[in-house]
């Protein structure tokens, strides 16, 4: 009996990064059919691909066994290289600008190994095109559909939820709390739910006149997402998630440019400041932008 084939994807960088990279990962694992496919990353966000469906098992990127493989004629761990080379074919998302671990790689005879450089360029195709490019060796091409997809189930339950994320990774991809706020208090009639996480506790961000879902496990916040019916926030990991999920959403862009970053699923919905100052947006045009996108969910 043929086994099925073995695909390794090694993916680290942040919530966002990793999203959109979900597309190159559903387009390995449709165009190489019956695969079982493993994800080495961080735990708590590649555990995404494995709640999308699209990941057999993941394991860490963190593990004290991995260390060695970025580093010059290292002594790798026995079970690793043979798990490593278990896998007909391994992907990497990694920055290797010096190319220790493709060297690793190879000393540990791993079959086939294609590079996807990790980096984005600004000005450039959307990103997750940009970071599937490296697929094109294998004669695998980013379709529009792996693009507009969701990668989660919509368990939309018919209330009205509406989801905030007040935060991003970035100060400057902010806008401010005190509009949020206030723009909450607009939605009569909804039930209001700001996420935050780490990153805004750090900030001094604060949620108390209304609930607050805070540092979820992104499986689970993903599930709560998805029964919502709207979804209100900036250039984030966060929001990336929400689309993914299948949620109407309104993302607020400022800095950044939203061809390249934004969620490229069609119920996402982008107001950008042009001045690239959040401070500045207009909380009218907000309000509406966003009364519209509720109507429509």
């Amino acid at each position: 009996m043929k086994s099925s084939p073995r695909v390794l994807v090694i993916r680290g960088g942040a919530i966002g990064d990793f999203i959109l990279t979900l597309p190159a990962i559903r387009l390995l694992r449709e165009t190489i059919a019956g695969c079982h496919l493993e994800v080495i990353g961080y735990p708590s966000i590649a555990e995404l691909a494995r709640t999308a469906g699209l990941a057999n098992s993941i394991r860490s990127l963190e593990h004290r066994t991995m260390a060695p493989l970025f580093a010059k004629n290292a002594s790798i761990d026995d079970a690793l290289a043979e798990h490593l080379r278990s896998f007909n074919l391994v992907v990497s998302f990694l920055y290797d600008p010096d190319g220790l671990f493709r060297a690793s790689m190879e000393r540990v005879g791993v079959k086939t190994f294609i590079e996807c450089p990790p980096c984005v360029q600004n000005g450039g195709e959307h990103a997750s095109r940009q970071l599937a490019k490296g697929l094109e060796k294998l004669a695998m091409f980013l379709e529009d559909e792996h693009l507009r997809r969701a990668h989660f189930e919509r368990r939309f339950d018919g209330k009205n939820r509406i989801a905030i994320h007040v935060g991003s990774g970035s100060e400057k991809k902010n806008w401010p709390l005190e509009y949020w706020q206030r723009l909450a208090d607009e939605f009569l009639g909804h039930e209001i739910i700001f996420i935050t996480g780490e990153a805004e506790e750090a900030r001094g961000m604060k949620i108390t006149t209304h609930a607050n879902w805070h540092a979820l496990p992104l499986p689970e916040l993903a599930g709560r997402l998805s029964a919502c019916r709207a979804f209100l926030g900036h250039d984030s990991g966060i929001s990336h998630l929400a689309a993914a999920c299948g949620v109407p959403s309104l993302l607020l862009f400022g800095p950044t440019d939203p061809t390249v970053w934004a969620p490229p699923q069609p119920w996402a919905t982008v107001l950008r400041e042009e001045s690239g100052d959040l401070a500045a947006l207009d909380f009218a045009r907000v309000k509406l932008a966003a009364a519209q996108v509720v109507a429509k969910s």
